[in-house]
């Protein structure tokens, strides 16, 4: 093989949403680009167990790049969302205050809030607080609004940004690991377990493997700290309980939990936020779930007299710093793009623009092409719209669309056919599950598990 012939312009190494993102932009360019991901699937790793926020920016440092990407990111997730179908709510968030401390606090998260460049904040009393969420524990002083914190799905913006990234050429490798890199005469080889990529540029978007990799580099500069937090999901039932994201104000005790309604119809209580060693441990915890049992009763002692129907736990990568960590490497044609937190969720598009600046003042031809495909237009999971098994016009025209399979969902056979032909289909059920949300209810797929199964089966 001639390596000359086979050099891509650039790779992207993490499918998560900022990977995805960065993908995706430079996809609409004239550069040849490569989207490699270890996992089975885009949005596998960090991306999938998110508190699925799209944050205002609100609470953010000051004049930190987080604080600005964020900013920048709430608009364009927010555009792009409405553009090609990503569920979203317009919940809005009320941070409660319990003690005098945090009700002291309140003025101070209002001026940051405004440092920050968003000015719709309000401080309110404890009678409105109980207006607005009559649910909550007894003993709440005041609190602060943030109308324009939402709730978002996390697995279908992954999934569209990776997927418009591919319709505009981008060559997707799944199950490929990065195991090594070696630098060559003009551009870099990246070993992974699927083969190897020879590229000019490398962008490391690798998340809890992003340190690893900078030391691929050369690099000693940074650590990712796995950080897990875990959530516990209520029964469907709840979700009158909780008409907003319910935050707690951050106080010499530390930020404590929240309480959030799902794009799903669901409610979630969590995070949890734990430093471990190990970067794989996404299990749950008895000791977890005691702490999420015993701050929710507090906040919301009606709520733990429903069921909850799941728990479940992500890893954030977490680093020294309070900050975004995004460098160029001009001589080394290298990019990293570290430490992005939770808020990576509302950032990453923000993130993906910005790179794209360094990357231009580098030296890269980044002419936006012509003809682009249109932009994908998703399936809709989430609750707030009609699902395909309330169209009966849909059905008319497709009585897959009728016929169900997962009855805690609604998810019907049309869905997941659907989801079999797409453009980035799933290789296992629980990429099926963020697809579609089969296997999600309150059964966690104890009916249609061996269906679900058998559907997979016949597809792959």
């Amino acid at each position: 093989m001639n390596i000359a012939n086979d050099i891509r312009d650039v790779v992207v190494v993490g499918a998560g949403i900022v990977g995805s993102a960065i993908a995706r932009d430079l996809g609409g360019t004239g550069l040849s680009v490569t989207l490699v991901e270890g996992r089975c699937d885009v949005g596998d790793g960090t991306s999938k167990a998110n508190t699925a926020l799209l944050h205002t920016g609100f609470d953010a440092t000051p004049g930190t790049l987080e604080s600005r990407l964020v900013a920048r990111g709430y608009e364009l997730l927010g555009e792009y969302a409405e553009r090609v179908g990503i569920p979203v709510e317009r919940t809005g968030a009320l941070l409660v205050a319990w003690t005098e401390e945090e009700r002291d606090a309140l003025p101070a998260l209002k001026d940051k809030a405004e440092r920050n460049g968003y000015h719709a904040c309000e401080i309110v009393s404890g009678d409105e607080v109980y207006r607005r969420v009559p649910d909550l524990g007894p003993g709440a002083l005041a609190g602060l609004t943030v109308p324009g914190e939402s709730i978002i799905c996390s697995w279908t913006t992954n999934l569209a940004l990776a997927t418009e990234a591919v319709r505009r050429g981008v060559e997707l490798r799944r199950g490929a690991m990065v195991t090594d890199v070696v630098r060559g005469d003009g551009h870099s080889t990246v070993v992974t377990t699927g083969g190897e990529i020879h590229a000019r540029w490398v962008v490391n978007a690798a998340g809890l493997g992003a340190d690893h990799l900078d030391g691929k580099f050369g690099y000693d500069r940074f650590t990712v700290t796995p950080r897990r937090g875990e959530l516990l999901v209520f029964d469907k039932l709840t979700r009158p309980m909780v008409p907003c994201i319910v935050l707690a104000v951050p106080s010499s005790r530390g930020k404590g939990v929240l309480v959030s309604p799902t794009i799903y119809g669901n409610v979630m209580v969590g995070p949890t936020s734990e430093n471990l060693t190990d970067r794989t441990a996404t299990g749950t915890s008895e000791e977890g779930f005691e702490f999420l049992l015993s701050k929710g009763r507090a906040l919301m002692p009606t709520l733990f007299d429903e069921e909850v129907t799941a728990a479940y736990a992500g890893l954030r990568a977490a680093i020294d710093r309070d900050d975004y960590l995004v460098d160029v490497d001009h001589d080394q044609r290298y990019v990293l793009i570290g430490g992005i937190r939770s808020t990576g969720l509302t950032a990453g598009m923000a993130v993906a623009e910005h790179l794209l600046e360094l990357l231009a003042d580098a030296g890269l031809d980044l002419t936006r092409r012509d003809a682009l495909p249109p932009a994908p237009r998703m399936p809709n999971i989430g609750e707030a719209t009609t699902r395909p098994y309330q169209d009966a016009d849909r059905i008319a025209a497709d009585p897959e669309y009728g016929r169900i399979v997962c009855f805690c969902e609604r998810v019907t056979a049309g869905e997941i056919r659907d989801a079999f032909a797409s453009t980035i289909p799933p290789h296992d059920l629980d990429g099926l599950r963020r697809r579609t949300r089969v296997l999600n209810g309150r059964c966690q797929g104890f009916y249609c598990g061996s269906h679900a199964q058998a559907l997979l089966e016949a597809a792959l």
